[in-house]
């Protein structure tokens, strides 16, 4: 996952095309955002030999060659990086140094017996990257796919490849939004609030959840409710609860959605993460979590405010007043989660 794009074609290099010197120098196109990017080749439905192209990787990517680089027997330029390799042999060698006693002195937890393949790893990576929006589109490009029907179309197929897959993660991802509604409901328990506009209706469901099971207990005083109780009490909240990358959107009512508003369409069953406006939207909530990504943008857009000339007021207009509603999501958050503070002092 840490191939970003290709220049001239959306399939990840091979690992076995990779060669020493294949880093290319990193680029900075603005103060604090570096671009880095690796050499290698096309060789899926490519001449004799492969096509040359380039590809944008993050950081730990490009530390990784360089790495391996630094290990080579043989470090010549224009050398394999890695060549052929057997999968099963490495994986072996690596388990038995992490088991070792030098694996424990680096402090890596032990890795369990049990099989591990390729194509394991493949799906679990398929399942990681269908939790996140875009995440057909995501599959296409890392799993080579040559196009966007052809990941679409195992969806068709009663009982395929696909099917399944979508089957998996959607249990997995009702089973993190019922794990994710648990934790903010314990930290509604805690003094630590939701904020954003949707955060007193969701405010008022918690403390009518609250309320039932303070009803239960004072009816059985020698019961403890569990995990499961609650949960069982949060699960059709669980079922509304959307990510997006800034916010969670509960999308209880498609009337009042801000994003199918602007899209012109009130009656989808979905809301459209792409053009959440989590600040404005009444379904939208902030949590601690979110605070980090907020906290960026505001830092990104001054820089991007200090760079402007001062013939650009339509745009220093615009972003002040985007940096102005970054800058009041934080003090939200940081609000609400200092309500817990202020009650124990």
């Amino acid at each position: 996952m840490g191939i970003v794009h290709s220049r001239n074609n959306p399939l990840p290099p091979v690992l076995m095309e990779l060669r020493i010197g294949c880093r290319r120098p990193p680029e900075e196109s603005v103060p604090g955002l570096t671009r880095y990017r690796i050499a290698s080749k096309i060789v899926k439905g490519q001449p004799l030999g492969g096509t040359d192209d380039e590809w944008v990787v993050i950081d730990p990517v490009y530390r990784a060659i360089e790495l391996l680089e630094q290990l080579h027997d043989a470090p010549d330029e224009g050398s394999l990086l890695i060549g052929r390799f057997s999968f099963n042999v490495r994986f072996k060698w690596f388990k038995n140094w992490a088991n070792s006693e030098a694996g424990l002195r680096l402090g890596l937890l032990p890795i369990p017996e049990g099989p591990v393949n390729l194509r394991m790893l493949r799906r679990s990576l398929s399942l990681e990257m269908a939790y996140r929006p875009g995440g057909v589109l995501a599959t296409k490009i890392h799993m080579k796919h040559i196009a966007v029907a052809t990941t679409e179309g195992y969806a068709s197929r009663p009982g395929g490849a696909q099917a399944e897959l979508l089957a998996e993660v959607n249990k997995h991802e009702s089973e993190r939004n019922l794990q994710l509604v648990l934790e903010e409901f314990r930290n509604y328990q805690e003094g630590i609030l939701p904020a954003g506009p949707g955060a007193r209706s969701l405010t008022e469901f918690f403390a009518g959840i609250d309320a039932q099971l303070d009803a239960a207990s004072a009816a059985a005083p020698k019961t403890q409710r569990n995990d499961r109780d609650v949960l069982n009490l949060l699960t059709k909240r669980a079922k509304v609860l959307h990510l997006g990358p800034a916010n969670y959107c509960w999308f209880t009512d498609p009337s009042r959605a801000l994003c199918l508003k602007l899209a012109g369409t009130p009656t989808a069953d979905r809301p459209l993460i792409g053009m959440c406006d989590s600040a404005r939207c009444p379904q939208a909530t902030h949590h601690p979590g979110h605070r980090p990504v907020w906290a960026e943008h505001a830092d990104r857009t001054k820089v991007f405010i200090g760079q402007l000339g001062t013939t650009r007021k339509t745009e220093r207009t615009r972003l002040q007043a985007d940096l102005d509603r970054a800058l009041r999501v934080v003090a939200e958050i940081d609000a609400a989660s200092d309500t817990r503070n202020e009650e124990s002092s």
